[in-house]
């Protein structure tokens, strides 16, 4: 049972992280604070923002705000303006919609006539093609997605140019080495979206009365309405203390010494935030020294000092409880695709629980990556039967039974035994997650994980180049991706892959050959997915720490006195990547569409424009295929695990007879989900595969080795196990279920 103590504590997701599904920070925070019967209430007020702004009477605002200023406006905003109406009419219906509430409503959404239509309805033409394949929901999301979309087109050129869905202000908050521009910012009249949010907060103040406000700013584009919150808490509410922790200061106020930001907040935690919190409460309540804190920014006398003297150890992944979600509006999620493909939208559309199989990650090599902090560089994985417990726990709670694991890359073996855990248990669940591509997952592992529920996988290819992977330290080859992304694509499991360009010493015949495999893995209909991002160079990573073996030089040797991440830099090559976006954005966009894989690479870019000339690829153009198609000897290690996933075969035995012999067989029928198929063995070595298989299956409690397997087979059977395995009728099952993980 929860004891309500002296402190009352606030946690908050400022404006904007998703609108699909609630950033899981503050859940984490929560759950793990049930285990220390701490009450806690928690907001995101993102998408509490968003419900306001759009409804009927938040547009009715907008557009008396709109008509109440002198702007110049665009046409775009004026045919917006022009059929106010409608859009206030029709507003509530749609967020409803958005919402699963009001699912009918996607008939009268798909007519020509019922939403007003502004400059985003311009690329309906191009993606009139996905509609039949997406569904008659699907195209109606799009069409309110794009609906939503003009709105903010409108807003931004009028009363509020820093608004977006999943952002706020996010130039402020990214590469901010000085705090100046940002609190500059922060002394000028409120935004209409400040107006908005403040309005909001002021009433989560007035209704829970906290002691305690903390803060999870996870990204750039929270960091401004955070401050703008505690800048509020400050003025109205002055004894109460404020706190802000999250991916943006682990990341970027490691070296934080201006001691401004603390006009603002009392504290800022770095890392992990369970231990530190737990800490700060008891500073707050009197039972702890404030030299005693843990991974602490304080401001005394006008100084910035950190404080890391608590003996408070940081929790176990076993101790850290379930992920509470209870105080967000769960049910007011809206779902949106703003890009059809079918993996690509798991990002905006759908309600997912959030879980973390592991903690850091199990590589932690990468060298443009943060591996010097303790996000990554401490790993700790959970066991495959507390995280199902707490899947079971969670869905009872939310009642949603998808599930997103947002590992920095998770481990196959856990996933493996997370898979036949869920698949024991009989629950029906689906989730997707982060992984590298690694030939861990063979063709038998991703079919178990797509049994258990898995849809997708999203991984780092980043630069389609051996030469890059190596420099990456990815511990990978494209062929390899090319192989595992086949074995996901064909087990029924979506693949998304994370794509960079501009890497240290990456020339342009690297550029042009990365975009070729790129291109190839699409064509051969094994990646269904991507993204492409430069490379930034970050304090944190091997790269960042020791730039001159990597081939770049720091602009900017200066720390910062405010956020220290990303690094200004040079390539030696002398190269302007960035001149490579356009292009490879445009052709990626095409190959997720299926289209533009005959078009030459260098049709993609504007060569005038960029002011070079792009070489041809020197990549075979049946580099990838014949990267699948290559003959790798494979065989079944001893230890492996033997697991069957089908069904219980009925036996029948009969004679054959052939040249005048005689001997008895067994007939096996297996029946599946959708057909059914038999094999036909000698008698003995049927029976033996029918008792087998019993006790291979996915239920049983013991798990059986291919070894033990082998040395039961030929203790009974008095045969060579190694060519019964590899027989056709074994193969038959080893391609309907029989699994070895």
């Amino acid at each position: 049972m929860q004891i309500q103590l002296e402190n009352k504590l606030l946690l908050i997701t400022p404006p904007f992280t998703q609108l699909n599904t609630p950033y899981p920070a503050t859940a984490y925070l929560k759950g793990f604070l049930n285990t220390k019967n701490i009450a806690s209430t928690q907001a995101d007020l993102g998408i509490e923002v968003i419900l306001t702004l759009f409804s009927s009477k938040g547009l009715s605002k907008l557009f008396e705000t709109i008509n109440d200023h002198q702007f110049d406006l665009s046409e775009n905003a004026l045919r917006i303006i022009s059929l106010k109406a409608e859009y206030i009419h029709k507003i509530d219906a749609v967020i409803l919609f958005l919402q699963g509430k009001n699912p009918n409503l996607a008939h009268a959404i798909c007519q020509d006539d019922f939403l007003p239509e502004a400059q985003r309805f311009e690329q309906i033409d191009e993606l009139e093609w996905a509609f039949g394949i997406m569904g008659n929901q699907d195209k109606a999301k799009h069409l309110a997605t794009l609906f939503l979309e003009d709105l903010s087109d409108l807003i931004i050129e009028t009363v509020d140019p820093h608004f977006g869905f999943s952002r706020y202000a996010e130039r402020l908050g990214r590469s901010a080495s000085s705090f100046d521009e940002m609190y500059q910012a922060l002394q000028l009249e409120l935004t209409y979206i400040d107006e908005i949010t403040l309005d909001l907060l002021n009433q989560k103040m007035i209704s829970t009365q906290p002691d305690f406000v903390a803060f999870s700013v996870p990204f750039p584009g929270n960091l401004y309405a955070a401050f703008r919150c505690a800048q509020f808490i400050k003025k109205h509410f002055p004894g109460v203390k404020t706190a802000m922790g999250g991916g943006f200061p682990n990341t970027e106020l490691r070296s934080l010494s201006d001691a401004r930001v603390f006009e603002f907040f009392d504290f800022i935690t770095l890392d992990d935030g369970e231990a530190p919190v737990q800490n700060l409460l008891e500073v707050i309540g009197g039972k702890r020294l404030i030299t005693k804190l843990k991974r602490t920014f304080v401001c005394v006398d006008n100084k910035v000092e950190y404080i890391n003297n608590s003996e408070t150890p940081d929790f176990k992944q076993k101790d850290l409880g379930t992920p509470d979600y209870s105080d967000l509006l769960l049910d007011k999620y809206i779902s949106v695709i703003e890009i059809v493909n079918p993996m690509h939208r798991m990002w905006s559309d759908g309600r997912w629980n959030k879980l973390t199989m592991a903690h850091g990650c199990y590589w932690g090599k990468c060298t443009f990556c943060d591996i010097s902090l303790d996000y990554i560089k401490i790993y700790e994985p959970a066991t495959a039967k507390l995280l199902v417990d707490r899947m079971e726990e969670m869905m009872l709670q939310t009642g949603e039974n998808g599930f997103h694991f947002v590992d920095e890359a998770a481990p196959p073996a856990l996933m493996r035994e997370l898979a036949l855990e869920i698949i024991r248990r009989k629950i029906v669940v689906v989730w997707w997650t982060n992984i590298r591509f690694e030939k861990s997952f063979t063709s038998d592992l991703c079919k178990l994980l797509k049994i258990s529920g898995c849809i997708a996988v999203s991984g780092g290819l980043e630069v389609a180049s051996d030469r890059l992977l190596k420099l990456i330290d990815k511990g990978v080859s494209v062929s390899q991706v090319a192989k595992v992304t086949r074995n996901f694509t064909e087990s029924g499991i979506m693949v998304h892959a994370y794509l960079m360009y501009g890497f240290p010493t990456q020339t342009i015949q690297e550029t042009i050959d990365s975009l070729e495999m790129v291109r190839q893995l699409f064509e051969n209909g094994i990646l269904q997915s991507g993204f492409w991002h430069q490379f930034a160079m970050t304090a944190h990573s091997p790269i960042g720490l020791e730039p001159e073996k990597f081939g770049v030089i720091r602009e900017n040797l200066e720390i910062g006195t405010f956020a220290n991440n990303d690094l200004t830099h040079i390539d030696k090559t002398g190269i302007d990547h960035e001149i490579f976006s356009f292009g490879l954005k445009k052709s990626l966009y095409n190959y997720m569409h299926g289209i533009g894989f005959e078009i030459p690479l260098n049709q993609w870019f504007d060569e005038k424009e960029m002011g070079v000339r792009l070489p041809k690829t020197k990549v075979s153009k049946d580099f990838i295929w014949n990267s699948l198609n290559e003959d790798n000897l494979s065989f079944t290690k001893p230890n492996a695990k033997i697991v069957w996933t089908g069904t219980m075969p009925t036996l029948e035995v009969f004679t054959k007879r052939k040249k005048g012999n005689e001997w008895e067989m067994a007939n096996l029928d297996f029946y599946t989900k959708k057909s059914n198929f038999n094999i036909q063995v000698d008698k003995n070595q049927g029976i033996w595969l029918q008792n087998t298989l019993d006790k291979l299956s996915i239920d049983s409690s013991k798990t059986w080795s291919f070894s033990e397997l082998k040395t039961d087979f030929e203790a009974t059977q008095h045969d060579d196990f190694e060519l019964f395995w590899n027989s056709k009728p074994l193969l038959t099952l080893r391609e309907n279920g029989l699994l070895s993980l």
